[in-house]
């Protein structure tokens, strides 16, 4: 038997094929198209699911559930996304849309994080731990949290918005509309706004040259090439992406005292580029001797896709 995970982001829809083993055996990835999927999402994922099948080449009954791992906050009851700014979906009844396209199997909807929190459980870094909580830096800032082995899903079933802790309030504007966000200061694209605002004030160094001048050729890895090559603009901005989220994941750590904190999304491939100045930074930042261990989350970009997959099969939520 099989399910079908879906990875929701701002910038693509991933989907994958699992198998009972966990394993993805096969993969469909579409841009994420935000204003030519306004109001036509559901039926674009419906094709989506039936195009894995065939060309997987297994029959329709060997699906036992889709999952749909959002970037945004979901009902208690998990039908309808409340807010999701990178996919300017709000108070959408989701659930009864992508159900309505696919009859034949059970939908269900998770927050994109916990979606990834919840496949770190199943053999990932969170697989020895009771108490964990995992960060993605993307083209936003998710979090998911673990507390005795369970995926928390707060007090009053919405979840947890890690990313829109307050971290700066007189900082940049984040996509929800409040300022100072900690998405605001540590997903990928704050590494692209300061790029841009680099450049935009005269910056002509290595970042420059990488980019041609053009501001729409700067990404987040590139950002961190440069930095990598000791470009003094990129490595001030990288520094000051460092700093900001170590001081987020201090913040977590006095909250929740977790053992295990991961870092997925984009940025975490940096390696031991991030990891070893962050882990600096949090040890020289946090209240306690002793403190979460932090590391990279072991599934990457998989992690949606896995994690809502197994929601079907799923026995820590």
């Amino acid at each position: 038997m099989y399910r079908i995970g879906f990875d929701i982001g701002g910038t693509n829809i991933a989907a994958g094929l699992v198998d009972e083993k966990g394993a993805i055996v096969s993969r469909f990835t579409l841009p994420f198209e935000k204003e030519a999927y306004r109001g036509a999402l559901a039926e674009k994922l419906a094709g989506m699911v039936y195009s894995l099948i065939e060309n997987s080449g297994i029959r329709k009954e060997e699906v036992v559930s889709v999952g749909l791992a959002v970037p945004g906050s979901i009902d208690p009851n998990a039908e309808c996304v409340l807010d999701a700014y990178n996919l300017d979906l709000h108070n959408v009844p989701f659930w009864a849309e992508v159900q309505a396209q696919l009859p034949e199997f059970p939908v269900l909807l998770i927050n994109d994080a916990d979606a990834a929190a919840v496949a770190e459980l199943y053999g990932g870094a969170f697989s020895e731990a009771k108490t964990a909580v995992l960060l993605t830096l993307g083209t936003g800032v998710g979090g998911g949290v673990i507390i005795g082995g369970r995926l928390w899903r707060g007090g009053m079933g919405h979840g947890v918005e890690l990313g829109h802790m307050a971290l700066d309030i007189s900082g940049r504007m984040c996509s929800c509309g409040v300022r100072g966000c900690i998405e605001a200061n540590c997903a990928a694209t704050s590494l692209i706004t300061a790029a841009r605002e680099a450049l935009a004030s005269g910056e002509r160094g290595l970042l420059y040259g990488r980019c041609g001048g053009d501001p729409a050729r700067v990404n987040a890895k590139l950002v961190v090439d440069c930095a990598r090559e000791n470009d003094p603009a990129a490595a001030q901005i990288f520094g000051d992406y460092v700093n900001a989220l170590s001081s987020a994941v201090v913040s977590v750590i006095h909250l929740l005292d977790p053992e295990v904190i991961a870092i997925g999304g984009g940025v975490s491939l940096a390696g031991d580029f991030l990891f070893d100045p962050l882990r600096e930074s949090v040890k020289k930042k946090c209240f306690f001797d002793t403190f979460a261990r932090i590391e990279p989350a072991r599934y990457g970009n998989d992690a949606g896709i896995l994690g809502a997959a197994m929601l079907g099969a799923d026995t820590v939520i």
